[in-house]
């Protein structure tokens, strides 16, 4: 990575005047963010987290006058070109042409790894995660949460896998439990054979709505009731019944998630875990876990005083086992197949306490990896509706936002003749809705609006998609770029300087991002960079310019697309290369 070198020059200078390691400076060392306001430094030292004994009592006159004193102590070389002092940080300006030749040469080389080769991720050690994200249930309908979970979990795995882990992605179906009594009877009643190969989601869902509402009537509850009990006790007929409920089911639901580039290595589910769930209860019993209340209900006490104050309900007095029982099992289950290293279950902040609970019982049961268990939660997303109304199927918001991209495409004058304009639209069109979700905190709720995700101008996923099919065209009007002997001179101007400056800065945004999983970080970073992008392909044309001039341009405006395609697929989205 460009910027590992710079900083490492950086930390052996500093290392030598203030007799440290360079090892224990190269994380105080940082690129520094491009400000539209004024010319900025490369990199800065922040005085404070190298200083011995700081204990936070130094006062921003101590540190400033510190950094002073530090900056007059370190020499320019063939390396730094300018060294000066801020409030309470060092700064270095990388020699001109130096910075241009390394940036670009190692964008080039590194291709997509670009970043995540960085050496601030060689002392991460290489894991595997299981991710659990998604999990619809059958028969009811997809929601905007689902969607969410989808987007996030698919981001989260895409990073893991980028940075050299493993990944299994799990899909966690709601694919058992009373409904599937009344599902059951429904369709004996309402089905055909036909939709359900046809539309399976649409007609199950059609059923499930029908049988509903005549689910008050006694003779039906008590039909759905032994549907159920025919379920748990396998009876053959039954079991075949929904065996393809959920087949047909995840067929269609695996087409659909391929719309949206995103695949399961395991489409797992409730259904799996009963007798499992069942083994879970006598293990709680065997360890003195388990107590009944009066109704027969059986209960672990969560609370520290051992005063029932805090329970978590985990069987019911028919002694059958509920959904937390089903995620306990799936869990030691899980540790047993595949042995991770972490387990990620990403789902929205009103499962907090379900979650909560799950991590702590399992240590409870003596499982110190509970530890490793994270929940990755997601706030809600209020007012998005499909022209048919409210979101029932995940695929109602895919053509919605195709032929609202459509719409717009054609009503643009700039639309070239596409090939495909359908999947392109497509394409464009998931990019604004995933970084119209991605841009603030996971946790955070939104409003939803159609208008706002799909500008052209402005911070949307369009005008990431806008840049970089511009920068495309460029390369194939001009011929492709080639690094071997481009003059770096050329470079000099402070908005190709800019884009220079802000690549150095990828693999510090990826670390960040990899950190504490928020992808807001990746998209603040590409939103800047199209910006940037769009500044210097209006101010540094390629056309009309000598040959040298034109070739350094090429391969800068060669290496943000690179950087900003890398990108924009970590964040699941698919580049475009015309529109």
């Amino acid at each position: 990575m460009a910027a590992c070198s710079f900083r490492r020059t950086i930390a052996s200078q500093l290392s030598k005047v203030l007799d440290l390691p360079p090892e224990n400076l190269i994380k105080s060392i940082s690129a520094v963010p491009v400000s539209k306001k004024r010319h900025v430094a490369d990199f800065q030292l922040s005085v404070a987290s190298v200083i011995e004994n700081s204990s936070g009592d130094c006062s921003a006159q101590d540190l400033h006058l510190q950094a002073q004193q530090l900056a007059e102590r370190l020499k320019c070389d063939s390396v730094v070109s300018a060294i000066s002092a801020g409030p309470g940080t060092v700064n270095f300006t990388i020699n001109r042409e130096l910075l241009a030749k390394t940036v670009l040469q190692q964008v080039w080389k590194d291709g997509s790894e670009y970043g995540v080769k960085s050496e601030l991720f060689s002392p991460v050690p290489r894991q595997k995660a299981v991710i659990e994200f998604s999990s619809p249930n059958i028969a009811k309908k997809f929601h905007i949460g689902h969607l969410r979970s989808t987007i996030v979990g698919n981001f989260i795995a895409n990073l893991k896998v980028a940075l050299g882990h493993e990944v299994v992605r799990i899909n966690y179906l709601g694919d058992w439990g009373m409904q599937f009594g009344l599902l059951g009877v429904g369709f004996q009643s309402f089905g055909n054979e036909e939709k359900l190969k046809s539309s399976p989601l649409q007609h199950l869902f059609e059923v499930y709505v029908q049988i509903n509402k005549a689910a008050e009537d006694e003779n039906t509850k008590k039909l759905a009731k032994d549907f159920f009990r025919k379920l748990e006790e396998h009876d053959e007929q039954v079991l075949s019944i929904w065996k393809q409920f959920r087949d047909l089911s995840i067929e269609e639901y695996t087409r659909i998630y391929k719309r949206l580039g995103v695949s399961f290595d395991e489409y797992s589910g409730e259904s799996f875990y009963q007798e499992k769930a069942q083994e879970v209860l006598k293990m709680l019993e065997d360890k003195g876990l388990l107590q009944k209340t009066i109704k027969g209900t059986g209960i672990v006490d969560l609370s520290e005083k051992k005063d029932l104050s805090t329970v978590s309900t985990v069987m019911r007095s028919d002694g059958t086992s509920l959904y937390i029982t089903r995620d306990l099992a799936a869990a030691i289950d899980r540790m047993n197949k595949h042995s991770w290293d972490t387990m990620i279950y990403v789902t929205d902040k009103s499962q907090s306490n379900h979650f909560q609970q799950l991590f702590q019982i399992l240590k409870l049961m003596g499982y110190d990896w509970a530890e490793r268990c994270q929940h990755v939660s997601f706030g809600l997303v209020q007012g998005m509706k499909t022209r048919r109304g409210e979101v029932i199927f995940l695929e109602d918001v895919l053509n919605e936002v195709r032929s609202r991209m459509l719409q717009n495409m054609a009503s643009t004058k700039t639309t070239k003749e596409l090939q495909d304009p359908v999947e392109t639209a497509e394409k464009v069109g998931l990019a604004a809705l995933i970084i119209q979700d991605f841009r603030g905190l996971l946790s955070s709720d939104y409003q939803f609006s159609w208008d706002r995700a799909l500008q052209s101008r402005g911070d949307t996923g369009v005008f990431l998609q806008y840049t970089h099919a511009r920068l495309h065209s460029l390369e194939q009007m001009h011929g492709n770029a080639e690094l071997t002997d481009v003059n770096v001179a050329c470079l000099q101007e402070p908005d190709a300087v800019s884009v220079l400056q802000h690549l150095l800065r990828y693999d510090e945004v990826l670390y960040r991002s990899s950190q504490d999983l928020q992808p807001k970080h990746i998209v603040s970073y590409l939103l800047a960079l199209s910006h940037l992008a769009a500044v210097a392909h209006k101010t540094l044309p390629v056309k009309g310019s000598a040959p040298d001039v034109a070739q350094a341009r090429l391969c800068l405006f060669h290496a943000a697309r690179s950087v900003l395609a890398n990108g924009m697929k970590l964040l699941g989205i698919t580049p475009v290369t015309q529109m």
